[in-house]
């Protein structure tokens, strides 16, 4: 079986309502969809959010580099992974998010073609069924408690609180409003995306400490590893790291140098599915903790991906960030359903959803 074509589309899907972090205000989702058609006639998707400010990259980007892989696996042995992961690295440079969604259309493929989920292709199935971070990002406090008191009623278990965009004092007595009215039994988390200088963020941890927040990710910008280490050298909350993550050489050196007790782990950032694998199991080896997300906002192919992942890993102990949940429309044809805040793995053949191509077609971008 060899790979025959691989198709980019990128797409504009829009969102229930924007969504504000750290220095930007997200109102439709521009993404990018891989179509990958095998000679045996089986077909994956893929899909990979824009996300400027993380990876460098840009829905105009990410298409034009997928066009730039296309000709490089087209003709491969769809089996031979590592051959194909070479064939892109050899085919442009860098453009992590990009080669992500080439990368899980191939084994949505793969795992169609064999008639088994795609955890499976990955190690095998460790859970079927995970509790799903809500994002709280209204804009207002009075707005983020209210929204925490309706998703804790449907039975959310798990939050994470946009900080980063207002003064660290006003955003702390919002954490601390919203960790109040969720109390006990819940996890809590806080996401800066960078949006902080090291001074800010030890004024919030410290204006945090003795609430229930079990993490805070990226208070200061994603290099600024001596910063990392301050700030978790002054809090009680155990740090994480997003922003600051792309490869497994950043973990190592987050680990070495106590500049975070976590990470965020995202497929547009390390390159696909298997490199995904790959940092979770260094990081339980390491003693790190995981919360793996989608980036806002992505459709259900992403976390269709997302969630077998969820599957596979060792440990996700801080966590599953989907992200199709804050969709308007979809471009699967049944949206994977998130029940009492929990949502099920996929157990269908590859990704486990089928895609209505005709959404496809009418949210694509002319590029």
């Amino acid at each position: 079986m060899k790979i025959k074509r691989v198709e980019p589309i990128a797409v504009s899907l829009p969102m229930l309502k924007p969504m504000k972090m750290a220095g930007v205000e997200i109102r439709t989702a521009d993404n990018l969809l891989v179509r990958l058609e095998t000679d045996s006639g089986h077909v994956g998707w893929g899909e990979a959010a824009s996300a400027p400010t993380m990876t460098g990259e840009t829905v105009e980007g990410m298409t034009a580099a997928a066009r730039c892989i296309a000709p490089a696996v087209e003709g491969l042995a769809a089996t031979d992974i590592a051959g194909f992961a070479t064939a892109m690295k050899r085919a442009i440079y860098g453009n992590a998010a990009a080669k992500s969604a080439v990368e899980m259309a191939l084994h949505d493929a793969l795992g169609r073609a064999a008639g088994t989920p795609v955890y499976q292709l990955l190690g095998g199935k460790h859970r079927d069924r995970v509790p799903v971070l809500w994002l709280l990002g209204t804009g207002s406090a009075d707005g983020d408690v209210a929204e925490a008191r309706d998703k804790m009623a449907a039975g959310f278990v798990a939050y994470k609180i946009k900080v980063g965009v207002d003064d660290p004092l006003r955003d702390a007595e919002r954490t601390r409003r919203i960790c109040d009215v969720l109390g006990a039994g819940h996890l809590i988390s806080a996401d800066a995306n960078q949006g902080w200088s090291v001074e800010q963020a030890i004024a919030y941890v410290q204006a945090v400490a003795d609430t229930r927040l079990d993490f805070f990710e990226q208070p200061v910008m994603g290099d600024d590893l001596a910063g990392m280490a301050k700030v978790a050298a002054a809090s009680r909350v155990p740090i994480g790291f997003d922003e600051g993550a792309h490869g497994i050489a950043d973990i190592e050196r987050h680990h070495a140098m106590k500049a975070a007790s976590g990470i965020s782990l995202k497929t547009i950032k390390l390159g696909g599915l298997r490199p995904v694998m790959e940092a979770g199991v260094l990081c339980e080896r390491l003693g790190m903790k995981i919360n793996l997300a989608c980036k806002i906002a992505e459709s259900g192919i992403a976390t269709a991906g997302v969630l077998h992942l969820a599957a596979a890993l060792p440990s996700v102990d801080w966590g599953v960030s989907l992200s199709s949940q804050y969709l308007a429309d979809d471009v699967v044809r049944t949206p994977l359903p998130i029940v009492k805040g929990h949502a099920q793995v996929p157990a269908g053949a590859g990704l486990g959803f089928e895609v209505d191509e005709s959404k496809v077609r009418r949210y694509a971008l002319k590029l």
